[in-house]
């Protein structure tokens, strides 16, 4: 049975048209890797297309196997490579919805969700929804579990340093 959770990034005092502004700038998903290479050092954008339709980023993350916990370890016998795709649709002005996922090459599962973006009365959210899969009999769920702990920890992680970009960005304008 897949687990499923949903999380919400705030960010006060910063718009929707100023959030997705930053998803449409290679230099901010540059940023948010250089930020996650403090965590597992690599990290890379691979790819960014943005159109009038939307928005494209793939980004892969490899974990060394000797920084993944005991029972991820059981089961992954190399490092640990994530391919993870964002997609963002069209931005309407005030909100838009986006699809991601993650993989991993003879990975024993899967990671995918959606995610919205809109206006709030103090600023915008962020608001993800993914779901976890894991095909081991026994340890599925407990793997499950811990992909969506670490994946909350990880949009924390890319929460701040998006505040931190739609930060910076807003005092160099003014």
């Amino acid at each position: 049975m897949a687990r499923r959770l949903d999380y919400s990034a705030r960010y006060p005092l910063h718009t929707t048209e100023e959030l997705y502004a930053a998803l449409r700038s290679r230099d901010y998903w540059e940023a948010r890797v250089a930020e996650m290479r403090k965590y597992s050092p690599h990290n890379e954008v691979v790819s960014h297309e943005v159109t009038d339709d939307g928005i494209d980023v793939v980004l892969a993350h490899t974990l060394p196997r000797e920084m993944l916990p005991e029972i991820a370890q059981a089961v992954m016998r190399k490092d640990m490579v994530i391919t993870r795709k964002e997609s963002w649709g069209r931005f309407n002005g005030e909100e838009t919805e986006g699809r991601f996922s993650a993989s991993i090459p003879a990975g024993p599962g899967s990671l995918n969700g959606t995610i919205r973006l809109f206006p709030t009365e103090t600023g915008t959210t962020m608001r993800f929804s993914p779901t976890a899969k894991v095909f081991i009999p026994m340890v599925g769920p407990r793997l499950e579990q811990l992909m969506l702990v670490n994946l909350v920890d990880l949009f924390r992680a890319e929460q701040e340093e998006t505040l931190r970009w739609l930060d910076e960005a807003a005092a160099a304008a003014s």
